[in-house]
């Protein structure tokens, strides 16, 4: 199902006001931490720096005065954790809303935009809704191990997540996955696609997606409804069967895989980017401009996931 509400925004994009100008520069500080500072993190060649990035962005929710909290579990004899913070609802205190991004880096590669543009996107929401209320819990999550070998593996951070929440019974209405959100290019031809979706969207790779499955297609609507009403910044979405390539691949499949309504908002990752998955992913390549344009109309949707009060 491609067709979705609203239309996306064309033309030059508005000039930025200062509270724009503040988050890239927020958005610009959390990458330069987790990408140059700590640089490559993995269990594979990094195990020390993996902590290290773990514990920074814990530090990080409860500097936002949230209280972080760690789901570990052991991998070949260390321990990794997911970090979860949560606000309480308060109509509907059993279904939750849950935004999140994979902290992990593959080898050989710093990671900027793969994926810490999503970390640093959940980190600037966390410190926006910290001290605000919805009907629903909103939890802000940082899942470890989404980078192979241990994609959509019983040692997936996601996999192992979602688990919980399914046991508990929770009641997930809505995930978005933050997957590579830091690359845009205005040129011709810069987008490439699976086929046939060329034939259907645009050819320049100046938008953010919203990407999910037919089982989440009606969330896919409302955030790409919902966006494209209160951000003037370029768009796409659609709701596809499992058969089309790479849909899948992050953190928002854990989900679906446990039956819950979940989508990627993404820049279309190696679709888009050349420097995907090498050592020239470095924070130079990101747009911290449009990067700050897509969490703020993030806010938006978010608020209107959670039914803030």
């Amino acid at each position: 199902m491609i067709g979705m509400p609203g239309r996306s925004y064309r033309g030059e994009l508005p000039p930025a006001d200062e509270g724009l100008v503040s988050l890239a520069a927020e958005l610009r500080q959390d990458v330069t931490r987790l990408a140059v500072d700590i640089g490559e993190r993995n269990l594979q060649n990094r195990p020390c720096e993996l902590a290290q990035a773990a514990d920074w962005i814990e530090a990080e929710f409860n500097a936002a005065g949230l209280a972080a909290g760690r789901q570990e579990y052991e991998v070949s004899g260390t321990v990794c954790s997911n970090l979860e913070a949560e606000i309480r609802g308060t109509r509907r205190p059993k279904e939750a809303v849950i935004v999140g991004a994979h902290y992990d880096t593959v080898p050989g590669t710093p990671g900027a935009n793969d994926n810490t543009s999503g970390v640093a996107a959940t980190l600037a929401l966390a410190r926006r809704f910290a001290n605000r209320k919805g009907d629903r819990i909103l939890r802000f999550v940082a899942f470890v191990n989404e980078e192979k070998p241990y994609a959509h593996t019983e040692r997936m951070g996601s996999l192992v997540y979602v688990r919980r929440c399914r046991e508990r019974g929770e009641g997930v209405t809505a995930m978005l996955s933050l997957e590579t959100i830091g690359y845009y290019d205005d040129a011709p031809g810069s987008q490439k696609y699976p086929p046939p979706l060329g034939l259907f969207y645009p050819s320049a790779g100046n938008f953010i997606a919203f990407v999910g499955n037919l089982a989440s297609r009606e969330l896919v609507r409302k955030v790409v409804g919902t966006f494209r009403k209160v951000e003037p910044f370029p768009s796409e979405g659609g709701a596809f069967p499992a058969i089309v390539p790479r849909i899948g691949d992050s953190d928002h499949a854990s989900f679906w895989h446990e039956g819950y309504p979940a989508l990627m908002v993404t820049d279309t990752a190696n679709f888009r980017y050349p420097h995907y998955h090498t050592p020239e992913d470095t924070i130079d390549k990101i747009d911290f401009d449009r990067l700050a344009r897509v969490v703020r109309g993030l806010e938006k949707v978010v608020a209107e996931l959670v039914g803030e009060e």
